[in-house]
């Protein structure tokens, strides 16, 4: 099968494209047709091996997994033995990051736990559009307990694609939603439901409003100004970061009411997200579509940092 690959840690021009061995699936894996995948941060962030302490994991000078890629929809080619809540022919969507990335390849083989039917009013695109983004979202929202309606949530990085489906999530939930996003996205946050918008300029916590839960995806905001920002009693949440400065600042100072939050993907998350989708509630935002042999392209576009929600890969 065609796939691309990188053997050393670099820009998106490392990446070429290889025929490699079509994998088989194991007892509790399905074997999945990729027909779509979508590009992530993890993608160019694990192509260059940074941060550098994530080669502990990655490897130290040479990449451990030779394929990226971690969000993909598709088709069931076979199942492991030990599969039942699949069978050949569904249509699918999952996602890899936990399970040694492989999503920008003909086929892969991907765990039923992290496994879910596609969204019966989804392309295929746009299924590959939600994992990672969506379960982010969902669990950096729920981090510190359940929203209730009537809270005040403040996204900050609200037209990205954690940021697109944290307030269509929060909305959802019958939160009142402020969304924090550059001057040309404004009206597309409008769109997504947002009661309230602040372009990224203003200072959050000199705008006088205080926010019961806020979900940071962008981590350009310190642990200070995120407690300033909170009502009494107040959480936040941090899912992405802009510097190692910030990481640590969350990391070593967060607490229990600022909180970094890393998504694990599960079968059950999708199937909520599914459920959500379907009723018409949430709907994935897609920037840009790139053809599979564009991969790298579409890898160095996301990396740039300007992508408005998602960019999908279409697989020939």
């Amino acid at each position: 099968m065609k796939a691309f690959v990188y053997e050393q840690y670099g820009p998106p021009e490392r990446l070429r494209m290889a025929e490699v061995d079509k994998p088989a699936p194991n007892a509790e894996e399905v074997l999945v047709k990729v027909l779509a995948a979508s590009v992530n941060a993890a993608d160019w962030h694990v192509l260059r091996g940074k941060p550098l302490f994530s080669r502990a994991t990655l490897g130290w000078l040479r990449p451990k997994h030779k394929i990226l890629g971690v969000d993909v929809a598709g088709q069931v080619e076979a199942v492991g033995s030990d599969v039942t809540r699949f069978t050949s022919g569904d249509e699918v969507y999952a996602n890899l990051l936990d399970h040694g990335y492989g999503g920008f390849a003909d086929y892969v083989a991907v765990p039923a736990d992290v496994t879910a039917l596609k969204p019966a009013n989804l392309s295929f695109e746009e299924a590959a559009a939600v994992p990672m983004a969506a379960v982010t979202a969902l669990q950096g929202l729920g981090h510190h307990g359940a929203l209730h309606p009537g809270q005040q949530v403040l996204i900050n990085g609200a037209t990205g694609g954690v940021g697109s489906f944290a307030v269509q999530l929060a909305k959802a939930s019958g939160a009142e939603v402020t969304a924090v996003t550059s001057t040309p996205n404004l009206d597309l946050v409008r769109s997504l439901g947002a009661d309230h918008v602040l372009d990224y300029t203003t200072d959050v916590v000199a705008s006088g409003r205080r926010y019961d839960l806020i979900l940071d995806t962008v981590g350009n905001q310190s642990v200070a100004d995120l407690r300033r920002a909170l009502t009494e009693g107040g959480k936040a949440a941090v899912t992405g970061f802009t510097s190692m400065r910030r990481l640590l600042g969350v990391s070593l100072r967060g607490g229990k009411d600022v909180a970094q939050v890393q998504a694990h993907v599960t079968a059950k998350d999708l199937e909520l997200l599914s459920a959500l989708i379907e009723a018409g509630k949430v709907r994935p935002q897609i920037d840009r579509r790139y053809p599979f042999a564009d991969i790298p392209a579409a890898i160095a576009y996301l990396e740039q940092g300007h992508a408005k929600a998602k960019v999908v890969v279409t697989m020939p």
